[in-house]
């Protein structure tokens, strides 16, 4: 099985571009062929254009929190929301509902997260800044829709194109801890961040990645030195976001490791660790 995974952003550019690593899965074998970049929005939709099977991993917010959806009284299904949001012609207006949304609400009730986000420790996906999660659902989400790949478990098409929501976090989380590896400013790009993606990807290669993932990670001769070398890890978290991607290609039997009662209208984020209370 083809497998992807996407290290996402809402302003692509050739100092920032969308990352895309660019695997195969067979069986517990996952190899990394190569990391592609997107400068972009017209290569990133190219790329969801492939004919598939293949199955991607995407670090951004799939959907919106359940509260949000039915407090604007927006449609109830992702589908109809998500055309609902595209119809803002631009990111600041986009901006301008959030904000005045939020200037409605009372202290402590203005940013909800969505059940998934509440189990991953992962932002609102209503933040537009520091990380600005809610750029990339604006951006990303109407995409994945025009583009009929299957988006689980919000909106499953029965396309071969298969697109799960990742958060490489939980992977570091789990290999690493919660130490800092990577920083864009060129100021804060130190030795020891150099040596804990040395340490994260040789965790990845390691007996901790199958026991958490059921996965063996192989790398394309030299691209373990530019993932290390890299300080945005722009790449590493590409191949991140592939080894939750190939995890859930493992689940495909159980709903690709999403829960039965995990909510359509708001998404999942795609890990072994992430379980619901039945």
């Amino acid at each position: 099985m083809r497998i992807f995974g996407v290290d996402f952003t809402s302003r692509p550019c050739k100092r920032k571009p969308i990352s895309c690593a660019v695997a195969c899965l067979e069986r517990e074998r996952l190899q990394v062929q190569a990391i592609e970049y997107f400068v972009d929005f017209t290569q990133f939709e190219a790329f969801l254009r492939r004919p598939g099977p293949w199955i991607a991993g995407l670090d951004f917010p799939f959907g919106q929190p359940r509260r949000l959806v039915e407090n604007l009284s927006w449609p109830p299904s992702w589908a109809g929301y998500v055309r609902r949001v595209a119809t803002i012609a631009e990111m600041r207006g986009w901006e301008t509902l959030l904000a005045d949304y939020r200037a409605r609400r009372p202290p402590g009730d203005k940013q909800h997260l969505r059940a998934t986000d509440r189990l991953a420790g992962a932002r609102s996906p209503m933040m537009l800044f520091g990380v600005p999660v809610g750029k990339m659902f604006f951006r990303g989400a109407p995409r994945l829709l025009r583009a009929g790949v299957g988006v689980l478990p919000c909106h499953p098409t029965g396309d071969s194109r298969i697109a799960l929501e990742a958060y490489p976090a939980l992977v570091v989380q789990r290999l690493l801890g919660r130490l800092p590896y990577k920083n864009d400013a060129r100021s804060k790009q130190t030795e020891t961040l150099h040596a804990r993606r040395r340490e994260l990807l040789r965790q990845c290669r390691s007996a901790r990645l199958r026991d958490a993932y059921g996965l063996e990670l192989h790398l394309a001769k030299g691209l373990a030195g530019r993932l290390i070398d890299d300080p945005s890890a722009d790449g590493l978290d590409s191949v991140l976001c592939a080894i939750q991607a190939a995890w859930g290609c493992s689940q495909r039997a159980a709903n690709y490791g999403i829960p039965a009662n995990a909510d359509p209208l708001e998404g999942w984020i795609l890990d072994p660790s992430l379980r619901l209370p039945t």
